[in-house]
């Protein structure tokens, strides 16, 4: 899997092909020309530079209306199937719709989390799972929520009296009949928060190897994954008694539950999580994959699609390549000023493990790499990560691309005027300050930036 969708290019024949299949219908019109601005996108060549990018649609006479196809369609493009290929630059429409709608699923675990200390739902979510969709607006997503999952910092730190060291962090959703027929499958969601907890910081910044160990006919010594993420997956409390087993378990056994109930049907795995949750969720699509977990009545294998947003790094680069042997299709939304998504591996990453582009260096299996096809946004040039991590103004910015260009800026101008834009827009957005707060004081105390 190239971490850049521009890595190799396909001859102007199939890309045409392509492009036509997934973005034009209807009839012959006259020539026409029309400019997309495209989001900005991070260059192979100079991976810290954001290019900011323009496509340009000439329409000869034999062109077509440009008009989004049936997501049935085209849904496994859309999910990966060719890694995004002519997809992302410049930004499909419909690509663009999927990624909102799967980051807007991730937000509303921030909604319905409690944090208040007095609450009988302390760390818990609000609302039950029959309610927690309509409960915030979301009663038409076409999806039901059929478990809530809870994960354990293995921290040993206090919490309030009386409460567990489990927390909630997500849900398994499914698609409903309406919406499954819309989407061409069924298709079995895993949404995950970021970190919200003092306990979660300290687990996400424990920035150390170690082997994953999830396949125990197999442990794979070359594939190894950062050790606070890997905790928050596999430990348990026995003592919660919302949950039964570690983030793992329970997740592993709904998704299996969930494909055993539609083993007949067309399905697709999707997997979509902020910050320590997206990390979270490729461990998850990883050890799917692994297990050969996905797979249907027939034995057919369930694509696996991770959506990232401001997702840090993971494992290291024997864990990217064993993710893309796999098949697990990762797609990481960033924002190329946001720190987070520049850890683990400040020092030791993709870009130090090879010397001249042809040696690997001895320290090469220690190195993080990030998995997948990048979609990098540019926002927020600010020494402010409150501001440039924060999941709702990723959603905001990508439903409202003419707002890319007037956030290339620096200063707190700019910034209010982004806050009131996103406001109009009746965008839930800065609304978890603990968790932007947490950003701020932890990313500013290690002197990234």
């Amino acid at each position: 899997m190239a971490s850049s969708i521009s890595i190799s290019n396909p001859p102007l024949n199939s890309r045409r092909t392509r492009a036509h299949r997934l973005l034009v219908s209807g009839a012959p019109l006259a020539a026409t020309t029309s400019t997309v601005a495209a989001w900005p996108l991070t260059s192979v060549a100079a991976p810290s530079t954001a290019l900011k990018t323009t496509a340009t649609f000439t329409a000869t006479a034999t062109a077509a209306v440009v008009a989004k196809p049936p997501l049935a369609s085209v849904w496994r493009e859309i999910q990966g199937s060719d890694d995004w290929e002519d997809l992302v630059e410049p930004l499909n429409p419909l690509l663009r719709e999927e990624i909102v709608r799967y980051g807007e699923f991730v937000a509303a675990c921030y909604k319905v989390f409690d944090v208040d200390p007095a609450s009988k739902r302390y760390l818990n979510c609000k609302y039950g799972k029959k309610s927690m969709l309509r409960e915030i607006g979301m009663a038409s997503s076409g999806y039901e929520v059929t478990k809530y999952v809870y994960a354990t910092p293995d921290i040993d730190i206090p919490t309030q009296g009386g409460t567990c060291c489990s927390r909630w962090i997500g849900y398994v959703a499914v698609s409903m009949d309406e919406e499954a027929r819309r989407l061409g499958r069924r298709d079995i969601l895993v949404s995950i928060r970021g970190t919200v907890t003092t306990t979660e910081w300290i687990a996400n910044f424990m920035s150390s190897l170690t082997t994953a160990r999830l396949d125990p006919h197999d442990p794979r010594p070359d594939v190894k994954v950062e050790s606070g993420f890997l905790s928050l997956y596999t430990s348990d409390d026995s003592s919660c008694k919302f949950s039964s087993g570690s983030c793992r378990e329970q997740l592993l056994s709904e998704v299996s539950r969930i494909i055993n109930k539609y083993k007949d049907e067309e399905l697709s795995i999707t997997l979509a999580g902020h910050s320590m949750g997206s990390s979270l969720a490729l461990l998850l699509g990883y050890d799917l994959a692994e297990l050969g977990l996905n797979r249907d009545g027939s034995n057919r294998e369930v694509p696996v699609t991770v959506y990232s947003f401001a997702g840090p790094r993971v494992g290291n680069s024997g864990f990217k390549e064993r993710c893309e042997e796999l098949g697990v299709k990762v797609l990481r939304v960033v924002n190329v000023n946001d720190p987070i998504t520049k850890l683990p591996g400040v020092f030791l990453n993709e870009k130090s493990r090879v010397l001249a582009g042809r040696f690997e260096l001895p320290w090469s299996c220690s190195c993080y790499a990030h998995v997948g096809v990048e979609l990098a946004l540019d926002f927020f040039k600010m020494k402010n990560p409150a501001c440039v991590h924060d999941l709702d103004a990723y959603i905001g910015l990508l439903k409202c691309p003419k707002m890319a260009a007037q956030v290339r800026k620096d200063g707190a101008n700019l910034l209010n005027k982004a806050k009131k834009f996103l406001s109009l827009q009746k965008i839930d957005a800065w609304r978890w300050q603990d968790a932007a707060m947490h950003v701020g004081d932890l990313v500013q105390s290690l002197g990234i930036i």
